[in-house]
C-alpha cells in the first residue's frame, strides 16, 4: 500500500493543475508519514523531529553500520538525503551531483545527474562549495546548483524538466541553499554577500520555472515587497522607505542581505519565514545606518511574497552575524496561553522566541554564556531602542576603528551557530542546538567594490574563548524561558544538523567525524561511531521494510573545515577559520560518503 501511495505521488501529481496548486497539501500528508523524509528539514516547521521510535535510549547503543555509499566528490557535504518510499535522493557539493538510489534493490543507482557548470564559480563561493539539499514535489526533484541554476528533474528518470537562472555568478551570486516547495511555487534564496550582491528570496512556478515573485532584502519598498503601512516591525508599521533611509546613497544596490539559509512555512497562516544575511561590506565604517533589512527575519505571504512582518536582529552589523539560520515553528504554551511560536538561534549568539503570527518579540537570550559583544536586547516596549541589542563599546569594531584589531569578540563571525540546523522535540518541549564556542579578532579596512570580486573589508582570526580549549557545545534549550537545560562540550564546533526522535534520542555529528546519540532529557552520550570523514551533514531517519535507519553525510568542509576542504594553510585564510581549526587535520581527512545505521536484526 505504501509503495502504491508513493507511486501515486510520483506519477499522478503532475496530472492536474489542482494537484500542483495543492502540492504543499500532498507534502504535508507525505511528511506526516514518519517512514519517509520528504523535505530538507523533515517538515514545513523545520523541527527535524521524527515520530519513529524503534531506536530508543535503551537500545541505541547497539546501532551498527547497515550500508554506505560513496558520492565520489570531496569537500564539504552539508544537508542530507530525501527518502520517498523505496527511493533515496542523495546530493553532493560542487559539481552538485544527484543520485537516485533504490532501497529495495540494495541501494542500486537508478539514475544520476551531474550538471555541467563553469568551474570558475568555485572561487566565488565564500565558504566552501557546499550544497544544502534537494527538494521534492509534483513528481520532481529540485536542485539549486552552485552557478545559481534552479533545475527541476523528473524524479523517476533524472531528466531535466525545466531550468532557470537565479543569479549572476559573474557578479558573485552563487547557489548553496536547499529549495522549499510551497503550494505551486519553489522558493529559493541566493548567496553572495561577500561580493556585494543585492540578495533576494525568489518564488518560481512549480510546473514551468516561471518567475512568480522576487523579494529583495534591501532597497525601495516595492523591491523588498513590503507595505509601509501594513508590514509591521515590533507592532508598528515599518513606514515609507524603511530600507533606503538606512543606507548611504545607493549602497543598498550592493548591500548583501543574502538568503542562503533555511525556509519554513506555516500552512494555516500561509506565511513563509526566513532570515537575511550580512550587509556588504564587513567594514561598518563604510556603510553608516542600520542597513535594513539585512540581518532580518521576514514573514511573507507565500502567494504574493508581500511581507507581513519583519524584525532586524543585528542593526548595522559590525561582526558578520548573518541572520540566515532556520526558523523553527512550534505551538506551545507561554505564561498559560497557547502561542504560535517561531524560535531562531542567531549567529549573533542570541536565541529569539517570537509570535509567528504578529512578530511580537517574546524572548531574546544568550545561548552561549561567553557571548560578550552585547549585554542583551532591550525588552522594554516603551523604550526607543526596544528590540535592539545593547552593544558593548569594547567589542564594537566600528568604535574601535578601521585598521584596528578588535580582540576577544565572542562569538566569532561564524556565530554561536551557523547554518547547521537545530531540532525541536514536542515530547520534551526542548530545542537541540549544535553550536560554535569560538571568539575572534576582527580588523576592518577600506575596500572598494568591483563586480565579481570579494567585497569583504575585514581580516579575522578565530580561537576558543579565553581560558578554554573546546570550540563547540551541543545544547538543549528551553525557548520559553531562554535557558540552557544541558550542554555537552565538543572539541570542535558542532557543524552538523541535529535530529530529535520519538525514541527519546537526539543525534548529531562532529567535525572529527563522529555520529553521536544522546539522551533527549539528560544529554547523556549513548552511542558514537567515527565515520570516514568529518560530519557537517544533517542527520536523517527513515523506515524501510519495518526497520528504522539513521543516515548522515560525511565529508569535512564548510566554513569551519575550509582549510581541509580547499587545502589552505595560511592561518588568516578562510576569513580566519584556517588557523582556528588547524588542529582538525589531526583527526580527519577529506571524504564524501553516506553512512546508514540500524539496529541488528
Amino acid at each position: 500500500m505504501r509503495n502504491l501511495l508513493v507511486a501515486t505521488c510520483l506519477g499522478s501529481l503532475v496530472a492536474t493543475a489542482a494537484g500542483v496548486a495543492n502540492a504543499n497539501d500532498e507534502l504535508k500528508k507525505m511528511a506526516a508519514n514518519p517512514k519517509d523524509w520528504v523535505m530538507p528539514a523533515g517538515d514545513y516547521a523545520n523541527t527535524r523531529y521524527s515520530k519513529l521510535n524503534q531506536i530508543t535510549a535503551s537500545n541505541v547503543g547497539k546501532l551498527q553500520v547497515a550500508w554506505t555509499f560513496s558520492t565520489g566528490v570531496l569537500r564539504g557535504h552539508e544537508g542530507g538525503p530525501l527518502i520517498i518510499g523505496n527511493m533515496m535522493y542523495v546530493h553532493t557539493p560542487f559539481p552538485n551531483k544527484v543520485f537516485a538510489l533504490d532501497l529495495a534493490q540494495e541501494s542500486k543507482i537508478v539514475w544520476r545527474y551531474e550538471p555541467k557548470q563553469d568551474p570558475n564559480v568555485i572561487p566565488v563561493m565564500c565558504c566552501d562549495t557546499v550544497n544544502r539539499g534537494v527538494a521534492y514535489a509534483d513528481g520532481k526533484i529540485f536542485l539549486h546548483q552552485a552557478d545559481t541554476t534552479l533545475v527541476a528533474l523528473d524524479a523517476k528518470t533524472g531528466k531535466e524538466v525545466w531550468t532557470v537562472k537565479n543569479g549572476d555568478p559573474g557578479k558573485g551570486a552563487t547557489g548553496t541553499s536547499a529549495p522549499l516547495v510551497v503550494k505551486d511555487k519553489v522558493l529559493i534564496g541566493i548567496s553572495g554577500g561577500e561580493f556585494g550582491v543585492q540578495c533576494h528570496m525568489t518564488a518560481y512556478d512549480l510546473k514551468t520555472g516561471k518567475l512568480a515573485w522576487r523579494a529583495y532584502s534591501e532597497g525601495p519598498d516595492d523591491q523588498i515587497m513590503l507595505d509601509p503601512e501594513k508590514t509591521m516591525v515590533l507592532g508598528k508599521p515599518v513606514g515609507k522607505d524603511s530600507s533606503l533611509k538606512t543606507w548611504q546613497g545607493d549602497q543598498w544596490k550592493i548591500g548583501g542581505g543574502c538568503t542562503w539559509g533555511w525556509t519554513s512555512y506555516d500552512p494555516e497562516l500561509n506565511l513563509v519565514y526566513y532570515g537575511s544575511g550580512n550587509p556588504s561590506t564587513w567594514n561598518p565604517k563604510q556603510r553608516p545606518g542600520d542597513n535594513k533589512w539585512s540581518m532580518t527575519i521576514f514573514a511573507r505571504d507565500a502567494d504574493t511574497g508581500m511581507a507581513k512582518w519583519v524584525y532586524q536582529m543585528t542593526p548595522h552589523d559590525e561582526w558578520d552575524y548573518d541572520g540566515v539560520n532556520e526558523m523553527i515553528l512550534s505551538d506551545q504554551t507561554m505564561n498559560g496561553q497557547p502561542r504560535k511560536l517561531l524560535t531562531h538561534f542567531d549567529r549573533n549568539g542570541l536565541a529569539y522566541t517570537m509570535d509567528r503570527v504578529t512578530g511580537e518579540l517574546l524572548v531574546a537570550e544568550k545561548y552561549d554564556p561567553k557571548v560578550n559583544w552585547t549585554t542583551g536586547v532591550d525588552m522594554n516596549k516603551s523604550s526607543p531602542t526596544y528590540g535592539r541589542p545593547k552593544v558593548v563599546d569594547q567589542y564594537s569594531t566600528e568604535k574601535q576603528g578601521e585598521d584596528v584589531n578588535t580582540k576577544g569578540v565572542c562569538p566569532a563571525a561564524l556565530g554561536t551557530k551557523d547554518q547547521q540546523p537545530g531540532a525541536y522535540s514536542p515530547d520534551t518541549k526542548l530545542f537541540y542546538v549544535p553550536t560554535n564556542h569560538v571568539c575572534m579578532a576582527y580588523e576592518p579596512f577600506t575596500v572598494n567594490y568591483t563586480a565579481g570580486q570579494p567585497y569583504v573589508g575585514a581580516t579575522l582570526s578565530m580561537y576558543p574563548p579565553p581560558g578554554e580549549t573546546h570550540m563547540g557545545n551541543f545544547i538543549a534549550w528551553d525557548n520559553t524561558t531562554g535557558k540552557i537545560v544541558w550542554s555537552n562540550k565538543e572539541q570542535f564546533s558542532v557543524w552538523s544538523g541535529a535530529l530529535a526522535t520519538a525514541g527519546g534520542v537526539v543525534f548529531y555529528g562532529t567535525l572529527e567525524g563522529y555520529l553521536k546519540a544522546v539522551d533527549a532529557k539528560t544529554g547523556k552520550e549513548l552511542y558514537k561511531f567515527k565515520t570516514a570523514s568529518g560530519i557537517i551533514g544533517n542527520v536523517t531517519t527513515y523506515e524501510n521494510n519495518g526497520r528504522q535507519y539513521i543516515a548522515v553525510l560525511s565529508g569535512v568542509g564548510g566554513w569551519a573545515g575550509i582549510g581541509l576542504a580547499a587545502g589552505l594553510t595560511d592561518p588568516s585564510a578562510g576569513l580566519g577559520a584556517v588557523g582556528g581549526y588547524a588542529a582538525l587535520s589531526n583527526y580527519t581527512a577529506l571524504g564524501g560518503s553516506l553512512t546508514v545505521f540500524a539496529l541488528p536484526q
